[in-house]
């Protein structure tokens, strides 16, 4: 894989740490856990977006664009990081955010990211939860278009095969710092969603043929649907990067107990992992994605997936922002 191919700006701090939780590892008593801290990627408080954006952001200027256009959830991380990167390289930025929780909260609607893309100067629209965002994106840039800029549409989560490309490196990252350490990984577990995440590690650790399989923790959709999204995207990755036929459909696993009642919705086991981490090692997760793949892989360790002496690396995708949005879930358990 020869990732210089395609446009890439550096927007991120990198390589991430990877590091081990050795509290966690004690408290729980189960394999021997790691982390891959893409918060610590830098942009704007950083999250997994940054590596996306790197080559979505790049390829907006390769075409010409002065503006980017993106969505997603009220206290989207990807909306506050793209924001950020169109600051930083002199381009204008809309984004279209979904009320999907349809929380009244002030902290929810004005604080954590909301308050971030604002600060950002990003042009904000506020839309109501199922509305056709592929649609609203489309008319957006028409709008613009009209007004005679040159608009670039990025999905939400910057989730297709360009984005994707950044955990194709992300992968080629990992194995790298494992193999420099000695380190032989058993399982990777993150957070997914949007899929571009879980496909480009998918795609990059099969055409590597690392033997490291990934577990997806899902946050919106259930099983079947998510494994699939994540599976179309991960083969178009896969022949974007000359891996055509890489990614079979049986490597792409998610886990969707941990959903809760909706996307970006509280859960206690959410609300318990995000104390767990802060109180044995420290570091902060989120309450919409990271926070709810600690919970499933605290679960898991504690049910016996996991097997003793095995090596697991939970993917810390980021998020630590939305935490403010959500004082008022948070403080009853605190």
């Amino acid at each position: 894989m020869h990732l210089s191919r395609f446009p890439r700006i550096r927007l991120g701090h990198g390589p991430t740490p990877l590091e081990p939780l050795q509290n966690l590892t004690r408290l729980l008593g189960g394999p021997d856990l790691w982390i891959k801290r893409d918060d610590c990627t830098g942009l704007a408080t950083g999250g997994n977006k940054t590596r996306k954006l790197e080559f979505l952001m790049a390829q907006a200027l390769a075409e010409g664009a002065d503006t980017v256009i993106t969505q997603g959830a009220t206290q989207s991380n990807h909306a506050r990081q793209t924001a950020a990167a169109a600051c930083k390289l002199g381009m204008g930025c809309e984004i279209i955010l979904e009320d999907r929780t349809g929380s009244k909260a002030h902290d929810y609607r004005a604080s954590g990211n909301v308050l971030l893309d604002r600060l950002f100067g990003a042009g904000i629209r506020e839309v109501a939860g199922g509305t056709d965002m592929k649609a609203a994106l489309e008319q957006v840039a028409a709008e613009l278009r009209a007004q005679g800029r040159k608009p670039y549409v990025i999905p939400g989560g910057g989730s297709n095969a360009t984005g994707a490309l950044g955990y194709v490196n992300a992968a080629l990252e990992l194995v790298a710092q494992a193999n420099e350490r000695g380190l032989k990984i058993d399982w990777l577990v993150h957070a997914t969603g949007s899929a571009g995440t879980q496909a480009g590690l998918v795609a990059g650790l099969e055409a590597m043929r690392s033997g490291i399989p990934v577990l997806g923790i899902g946050v919106r959709a259930q099983r079947h649907a998510q494994e699939e999204s994540v599976f179309r995207l991960a083969e178009q990755v896969a022949a974007a990067i000359g891996a055509a036929g890489a990614v079979t459909r049986e490597r792409v696993v998610a886990n969707c107990d941990y959903v809760g009642p909706g996307y970006g919705l509280p859960t206690p086991g959410m609300l318990e992992a995000l104390k767990t981490f802060a109180r044995t090692e420290g570091i902060l997760l989120d309450p919409v994605y990271s926070g709810k793949g600690a919970d499933g892989l605290i679960d898991l360790v504690q049910k016996g997936f996991f097997k003793p002496g095995e090596t697991v690396v939970f993917l810390h995708t980021g998020g630590s922002a939305g935490l403010f949005g959500y004082e008022h879930a948070l403080a009853p358990s605190l």
